[in-house]
């Protein structure tokens, strides 16, 4: 009978072997790989998102219909430096912050909407 014992296994296995899974085997490799994967799917969009969102509010005007972060809607009646004068009624007008408009309709945008 033959018998085999572990030190004879381990004597036979070749020094410094690397381990089964290749490149993917390394833990760092796939935090790597990871990170650039959340960067390109979360962060990257969000970013041009929010560069998108600053220029548009850097660009109001008065007259421009807009909807703030709270759903108010109103059409822009004076801009200043941080803040714009919003008429959402007949006789009402509320200063909000620029920061607070979630976005912005032109008036070129409406005139073409309540035509067609």
């Amino acid at each position: 009978m033959m018998s085999i014992t572990l030190s004879e296994i381990l004597a036979q296995a070749p020094a410094g072997a690397t381990p089964p899974g290749g490149l993917l085997g390394n833990p760092m490799v796939f935090m790597v790989l990871m990170f650039v994967m959340m960067y390109f799917l979360l962060i990257r969009p969000q970013r041009q998102r929010q560069k998108e969102l600053e220029k548009l509010i850097s660009s109001v005007k008065v007259g421009d219909h807009v909807v703030m972060n709270g759903g108010e809607h109103g059409i822009i009646t004076s801009v200043k430096d941080k803040t714009v004068m919003l008429k959402v009624a007949d006789n009402v007008k509320i200063e909000y912050e620029r920061s607070a408009i979630a976005s912005v309709s032109k008036k070129t945008e409406i005139v073409e909407a309540t035509a067609a």
